[in-house]
C-alpha cells in the first residue's frame, strides 16, 4: 500500500532530469514535463498516469532545488546492530575467461554504531537474488539488525527483501528520495573503498579473486584499524555490545528464511503444482491455501510448506 508497482521515484526523477534540458533554464511546468517525457519515450501512459505523476512530484519533492540542502547533524545509534545502512557501489570491470568484461557491483552493509562492515560482496549483477544472497551472508556473519536503512531502488523495495526482513524481525526503512546524504556512513565507506582498496594492484581475473582480496582487506585493515570518530577499532566497538546481538540459528534451521514465497492451493487429491511438477502436500491440507518457500537457485530441492504461518 502506498507504493507503485510499475515506476519507482528514482526512475521518475531520472526521466525528469532528462526532460528538463528541453525547456528554457531547465524550467517547464509539471504538465509540460509529463508530456515531454511521454513524447521522448522515457515514460509510458500505461505505467504512470498524469495524476500519479503529479502526486509523485509532490510527495517526493522531485522538482526541489538541489541547492536547498537540509541541515545535517552528527548522529549515531547507541548500540551495535540497532541499525545497518546498505547500498550498492559500482566496482571494477571483471573479465572471466573469454567473456566480455562486465562491471562489478559491490553490495555492502555497515553498522551505524560501530562502523563495522557487516558484509560486503562484489557481484556481476545487481538484482534481488544477489541482494538476498548478500543479506543472508551478513545475517549469519554479524547477527540480525533491528533496522535496515536502504534507498528506494527496485531491489531494496522488492517483495522478497521485505519478506526476509519481516521473517527475521528487522524493520526495513527507506531513505528519502534525492537524499543520498541520509546514508552518509555507507557512502563514506564507499569512498574509503575507492581510495584505499580499488587503488591497489588487484587481481581482476575473476569475481572470486576480487572478493577474496576485498574480504582480506576488510578483516585485516578496515575493521581492525582505529576509526577517527570512534577512537577505537570498529571490531572492538562492535564487540562491546556482543551480549545484545541476536544471531540466527544454524544454517539448516534458518535457510528457508531467505527463500522466495508463493501461494498455492492444495486440490482434492492432496497435491499442488509448482514449476511444472506435481507435489504431494502434507496430509489434511486438501482444499487449503498454503504458502511455499523455495530456493530460487536450486529448484530441484524440496519446497517448504507453510499453513497459517
Amino acid at each position: 500500500k502506498g507504493t507503485t508497482r510499475k515506476v519507482t521515484p528514482e526512475a521518475l526523477l531520472e526521466a525528469i532530469n532528462q526532460v528538463k534540458p528541453h525547456f528554457r533554464n531547465g524550467g517547464g511546468n509539471k504538465m509540460a514535463l509529463y508530456r515531454k517525457a511521454i513524447e521522448l519515450g522515457l515514460l509510458r501512459k500505461e505505467e504512470i498516469a498524469q495524476t500519479t505523476f503529479y502526486r509523485f512530484i509532490r510527495e517526493h519533492e522531485l522538482l526541489k532545488d538541489d541547492s536547498e540542502s537540509p541541515r545535517r547533524l552528527a548522529f549515531a545509534m547507541q548500540y551495535a546492530n540497532q541499525l545497518w545502512q546498505a547500498d550498492t557501489m559500482f566496482g571494477p570491470h571483471i573479465r572471466e575467461g573469454d567473456q566480455p568484461a562486465v562491471q562489478s557491483k559491490l553490495i555492502a552493509f555497515i553498522d551505524d554504531a560501530s562502523r563495522v562492515l557487516c558484509h560486503g560482496e562484489f557481484f556481476l549483477q545487481e538484482n534481488t537474488t544477489t541482494l538476498a544472497g548478500a543479506l543472508r551472508s551478513a545475517f549469519y556473519k554479524r547477527g540480525i539488525p533491528e533496522q535496515l536503512y536502504v534507498d528506494n531502488g527496485p531491489i531494496y523495495t522488492s517483495k522478497e527483501i521485505i519478506m526476509i526482513c519481516a521473517r527475521v524481525g528487522t524493520i526495513l526503512r527507506h531513505a528519502p528520495v534525492r537524499d543520498g546524504a541520509a546514508k552518509g556512513k555507507i557512502e563514506r565507506f564507499f569512498r574509503t573503498v575507492r581510495l584505499a582498496f580499488l587503488n591497489r594492484e588487484l587481481d581482476l581475473s575473476s569475481l572470486a579473486a576480487l572478493n577474496r582480496q576485498f574480504a582480506e582487506w576488510v578483516e585485516t585493515e578496515y575493521n581492525h584499524k582505529p576509526h577517527s570518530s570512534l577512537g577505537m577499532k570498529p571490531i572492538d566497538r562492535f564487540g562491546l555490545d556482543r551480549g545484545r546481538i541476536r544471531y540466527l540459528p544454524n544454517l539448516h534451521a534458518s535457510d528457508d528464511l531467505f527463500y522466495v514465497e508463493a501461494d498455492r492451493t492444495v486440490i482434492a487429491t492432496n497435491t499442488f503444482s509448482f514449476k511444472s511438477r506435481i507435489w504431494e502436500a502434507p496430509v489434511l491440507l486438501a482444499g487449503k491455501k498454503i504458502q511455499i518457500r523455495y530456493d530460487r537457485n536450486r529448484l530441484d530441492t524440496p519446497v517448504v510448506v507453510y499453513y497459517k504461518n
